[in-house]
């Protein structure tokens, strides 16, 4: 039916896919990570204490001290297209634009920082989609991770008084086509070693053990993951946790840990990825990549490789087209 001429003009009805990863301060200096570790911390989700106890010591201690150390190690990290997790994410949303068809827009937005979730979602909205797919870049679910960003995204939506459709990506820590590229990826990056490594290392982020105890599936996630990229592979894994924040007691073992009592086992050759990534970002490349070799070379280690994540590799595109397209189902053929 055609509109009346008076009536505002419409853009096309069109489908969203909004990519949203964890965030990044918008840039290596104190006073930016100071902002963005403020937005993290205050979050309910990430830490669970009551604020009435939490944020004096957030905001008299932890923003005090650790801003500076943060810059830090995301100075040693920083690029010219910026932090490593927004340059692969962007690059992501980039290599995904024109896999669904000219009707489907695809855009990226972080949890915490720039470009937010809310800015993307009106942007997607203002292009004229009423149906938009949030895909959180988070393989094992985790409250702290995928509930948080959807959680955002429905925040937002209840500002809207015109609200799009809204659809979710699962978590996909066990997705075959997730595991077939982890693989591939992997021994890829082994195919290029000038060394054989004595042992792999699977290192995912870390959380609180109370988290586990309380129901959250991401430990047994993080495991399965392991399991079948083992089964996959043919060969054993180690499987440790990385990033332990404060004094509670968190899931373990501890990758630092693990990669510094290796050598004394009679590993001196060692690979570890972090499959619980999406994306390369300051936890890999600094954490892992740097401090990572520094643990284990400091313990007798003569060899140390770190494998990068799927990132915007083919691979990894291919494999984020195959789920994003099953969760497109329906929408795509009434576009």
């Amino acid at each position: 039916m055609t509109p009346p001429a008076d009536h505002p003009a419409l853009p096309p009805s069109k489908i969203g896919v909004l990519l949203v990863n964890l965030g990044t301060p918008d840039e290596a200096r104190a006073p930016a990570v100071k902002r963005y570790l403020a937005e993290f911390l205050s979050d309910r989700r990430v830490v669970e204490i009551p604020p009435i106890a939490w944020q004096p010591i957030l905001r008299g201690i932890i923003l005090n001290t650790r801003p500076k150390k943060s810059a830090h190690a995301y100075g040693q990290v920083w690029t010219d297209e910026g932090s490593p997790l927004a340059a692969v994410t962007r690059a992501q949303a980039a290599a995904l634009a024109g896999s669904f068809g000219p009707d489907v827009l695809v855009d990226w937005g972080m949890r915490y920082g720039n470009p937010s979730i809310a800015s993307r979602l009106d942007a997607l909205k203002a292009a004229g989609c009423e149906r938009i797919l949030v895909a959180p870049l988070y393989p094992q679910y985790c409250a702290a991770t995928t509930a948080t960003a959807n959680d955002k995204a429905f925040a937002h939506l209840a500002t809207l008084r015109w609200q799009p459709a809204l659809r979710t990506l699962p978590p996909y820590y066990d997705d075959p086509a997730y595991i077939q590229a982890l693989k591939d990826s992997v021994e890829e990056s082994l195919a290029r070693l000038e060394f054989v490594p004595d042992a792999i290392v699977v290192s995912f982020h870390g959380m609180p053990k109370r988290t586990l105890e309380l129901g959250d599936p991401y430990h047994c996630h993080c495991q399965k993951t392991a399991r079948l990229l083992s089964d996959a592979m043919g060969r054993e894994l180690i499987v440790a946790f990385q990033s332990r924040f404060g004094r509670a007691e968190w899931l373990g073992p501890a990758t630092d840990t693990t990669l510094a009592t290796l050598p004394g086992k009679g590993v001196r050759k060692v690979a570890i990825v972090a499959p619980g990534f999406s994306a390369d970002c300051v936890e890999t490349l600094e954490e892992l990549a740097i401090r990572g070799r520094e643990s284990f070379e400091g313990a007798g280690g003569t060899h140390f490789a770190y494998l990068p994540c799927l990132n915007d590799t083919p691979g990894g595109i291919q494999m984020l087209q195959t789920l994003l397209r099953r969760e497109l189902a329906g929408w795509l053929a009434s576009a």
